[in-house]
């Protein structure tokens, strides 16, 4: 369920509490799809359903789509209202379920607005990725994870 919630965010306060992290890899498993997020010091893993771990493998890899899928539509509807995304954060886990935010900026004629959605993880890294913006983690979520780095090293040494 998303809930528009409009206030002011103090970036710089933010960017203290959360580091920058990047899809390391997309792996089917019998249920859906890992995705495994993180940077130099660990690595972690989201599990989403199919169709989001397609779209995400998609947008990584660049693949021309005939029509638009439903995260391309809405990359197309911010950018026709002139509003962008400034990063994606990644706020909260509860049981291995993970709790993401967008920050979105709108700036026109009438000023300058910072909107704050609550959404999937899942769907805001597939914006995140088509809008080249960042993802961050907040540290308390990178606290609560486990470490994945050595199950993705060992996973991508056996696919080459």
């Amino acid at each position: 369920m998303l809930a528009n919630k409009k206030k002011n965010i103090d970036t710089k306060t933010m960017n203290n509490d959360s580091v920058e992290v990047t899809v390391k890899g997309v792996m089917p498993t019998s249920n859906g799809c890992a995705i495994f997020l993180g940077n130099d010091e660990k690595t972690f893993v989201i599990y989403v359903d199919p169709a989001i771990g397609n779209a995400i493998n998609m947008t990584i890899n660049q693949v021309k789509k005939e029509r638009p899928l439903t995260h391309d539509l809405i990359g197309l509807i911010l950018r026709g209202l002139e509003t962008s995304i400034q990063r994606v954060l990644i706020n909260d886990v509860d049981e291995g379920t993970f709790f993401a935010r967008i920050i979105l900026q709108m700036e026109n004629e009438l000023g300058k607005k910072i909107i704050e959605l609550d959404a999937r993880p899942s769907d805001s890294i597939v914006l995140a990725l088509q809008m080249k913006q960042p993802i961050h983690v907040s540290n308390k979520v990178l606290e609560n994870v486990e470490d994945m780095s050595e199950i993705l090293e060992r996973i991508l040494r056996k696919q080459d």
